[in-house]
């Protein structure tokens, strides 16, 4: 089991970097998996992963206080708009607007409604 979770850890990682450049990727909720299967599989990458200078200050304020950091969700609402943007831009029809509206707004409102770190 402990190599099931270290697969998971790595792969969230993994992506969670990738999505330091690709947008729309989540960075920090694919980081926060991979410091929960790593807690599960592997002290060492656990402990790399919490005390990395980058990586380890969203997971310590999300584990600590479910907080996110101000900087983080103005990042976080410049891409939701964006991504809305082009969807408009590209002429989607009426309803995937709405609908990917709503849950846009609705993750804004989750991010925003977190404590600032």
């Amino acid at each position: 089991m402990r190599l099931i979770w270290m697969i998971c850890g790595l792969l969230s990682l993994g992506t969670g970097i990738a999505g330091i450049i690709l947008p729309l990727v989540p960075t920090v909720p694919l980081f926060l998996l991979a410091a929960f299967c790593f807690a599960r599989s592997s002290e060492r990458l656990h402990f790399w992963l919490l005390n990395h200078p980058k990586f380890g200050p969203p997971i310590h304020d999300w584990q600590a206080h479910g907080a996110i950091s101000i900087g983080a969700k103005r990042l976080a609402t410049l891409s939701i708009a964006l991504t809305f943007g082009l969807s408009v831009v590209l002429k989607l029809k009426l309803l995937i607007l709405l609908i990917q509206a709503i849950t846009l707004c609705a993750v804004l409102v989750f991010i925003w409604s977190r404590p600032s770190a």
